[in-house]
């Protein structure tokens, strides 16, 4: 979130660090994006600061049909990997839950 004080904007000290994994072609074209704004306003323009702006925007269209069938689409695709990869573990002999963390 972007917050401005006294004329300057800068970022907010309420953010948190997360990490995201995407589609080789999902960060392909956010590079694609961050590459036509860096030379639409001769400024640099990062993929974070793309992907950022792409959330936020995102999000204010949070009830937007095309966004929900998305999420859901992303959400059953999860559920069918965590499902697929519980039956293979059990297949194998692997105890269920998390497996133990190496030293």
């Amino acid at each position: 979130m972007l917050y401005k004080f006294e004329g300057a904007t800068y970022l907010g000290e309420l953010s948190a660090r997360v990490l995201l994994v995407l589609p080789q072609d999902v960060v392909d074209r956010a590079r694609a994006l961050a590459g036509k704004t860096t030379a639409a306003y001769k400024l640099p323009v990062s993929l974070q600061v793309v992907l950022r702006a792409l959330i936020e925007e995102a999000l204010k269209r949070d009830d937007h049909p095309g966004l929900l069938s998305n999420i859901e689409r992303q959400a059953q695709a999860v559920r069918q990997r965590r499902r697929t990869a519980r039956a293979v573990g059990t297949r194998r002999g692997a105890r269920s839950g998390r497996p133990a963390r190496r030293a």
